[in-house]
């Protein structure tokens, strides 16, 4: 959502938007993995994903950050 956006604070909003959204997925993802409903194996390949997908939301907030005084 945050693409077609041009100013970097609006760009720099919808990527906060989009991590609260990720934190909450894990949630769901730890309740699912206590109850069984998801495997191991299952459960550490999304872990893997939600720490890539974190690591990229970071990047792009602390790039469009840099970006304001470039």
């Amino acid at each position: 959502e945050g693409y077609g956006r041009y100013h970097y604070l609006d760009k720099i909003k919808f990527y906060y938007n989009a991590r609260g959204s990720l934190f909450e997925s894990k949630y769901w993802l730890d309740l699912m993995y206590e109850r069984k409903i998801i495997d191991s194996v299952h459960y550490l390949d999304l872990m893997d994903l939600y720490q890539n997908i974190i690591k990229a939301l970071n990047g792009l907030i602390n790039t469009n950050y840099s970006n304001k005084y470039s």
